[in-house]
């Protein structure tokens, strides 16, 4: 991976990873809560999904890299949970695309640290 790459990677899987983390927080949080609010947690954590899918479709227009059309597909399953009601169930593919996600950003470290600039 070039240089470019490597920057890009890091940065993307880094901020991808933190919206991974709060759209599970707040998907967790539902468990508790009924009604009303629970519809609000519902929309919150679709919006922070979408959210997600948009920088990851950016790395993956920046970067021709498998993993970013995997983690899509991962993010596209967990909104089909959230969106039908379930979103416990969307748990699962958020921390596939979690660990994806950690994969890039520690290549991509890796890759910046033995060009000497991290």
């Amino acid at each position: 991976m070039d240089t470019r790459e490597a920057i890009m990677g890091f940065s993307q899987g880094e901020k991808i990873k933190a919206g991974l983390i709060w759209a599970s927080q707040v998907i967790q949080l539902m468990d508790g809560v009924a009604g009303g609010e629970r519809a609000a947690g519902s929309k919150t954590a679709g919006a922070l999904v979408g959210m997600i899918s948009h920088e990851v479709m950016l790395a993956r227009n920046m970067w021709d890299d498998p993993v970013w059309e995997e983690m899509q597909k991962d993010l596209d399953r967990a909104r089909v949970m959230i969106d039908s009601g379930i979103p416990s169930e969307a748990i699962t593919h958020l921390t596939r695309a979690l660990s994806r996600s950690t994969d890039v950003a520690g290549r991509a470290m890796t890759s910046l640290k033995d060009e000497g600039l991290l």
